[in-house]
């Protein structure tokens, strides 16, 4: 499996599931373990409830993503950290194209990965994380139900002025962000940054 469909997989795993279907609203003092749990719960059961639709219409598969997952991740924060040193040299439309694309690109990512799910389960290391840090980490194991290798995966959180956003996430302590830049960086120095721009449009279902 490659790196790529392995973050997809683990994406889906945001938390674990909880005995019951409640959950409560989450608020900017929420900490970050708890958005983690709260958020799985809610996310699966619209998965398990409305499964049937969202198989056959992805756009509001990626309508339900987009509202209930995309306010807990910091898009522009990765997006900086992902073209790294490209960013400083983008033009400001640059870097909102490469931002609104990058964030459509996980969205559908994570979206698809949604109904592949079969109920692989999360054990949670002890949460040490203080109110008063800026940066924590929730570090978390999937349990395979398939005889195959446990996968360490930590959500990595940055304390934002609207509250706990993730800016990476890492599996088999790889990097999503410093996987793309990787990626994304060779891209742009063969074909130049409008290019993996157009190249994410593309793959996003837009004209390039």
């Amino acid at each position: 499996m490659t790196l790529t469909r392995r973050y997809a997989g683990a994406l889906i795993l945001f938390g674990c599931l909880l005995p019951t279907w409640v959950w409560a609203a989450i608020t900017p003092s929420t900490p970050p373990n708890v958005i983690v749990h709260e958020k799985t719960n809610e996310i699966l059961h619209l998965i398990e409830k409305k499964r049937a639709v969202y198989d056959h219409d992805k756009a509001a598969l990626y309508a339900m993503v987009d509202k209930e997952i995309v306010p807990y991740f910091d898009f522009p924060r990765m997006s900086r950290w992902v073209l790294a040193r490209y960013w400083h040299t983008a033009t400001p439309a640059q870097q909102a194209a490469f931002t609104t694309q990058f964030r459509d690109l996980l969205v559908r990512t994570y979206a698809t990965a949604l109904l592949s799910y079969s109920g692989q389960r999360i054990a949670y290391l002890p949460y040490r994380g203080s109110a008063q840090s800026r940066y924590t980490t929730v570090k978390t194991v999937i349990v395979e139900n398939n005889g195959s290798a446990n996968i360490p995966l930590d959500y990595m959180f940055v304390h934002a002025e609207d509250g706990w956003k993730v800016y990476d996430v890492t599996i088999d302590g790889v990097s999503l962000v410093t996987n793309y830049r990787s990626v994304y960086g060779e891209k742009i120095r063969q074909h130049g940054l409008d290019a993996l721009i157009a190249s994410l449009k593309h793959a996003n279902g837009g004209v390039s």
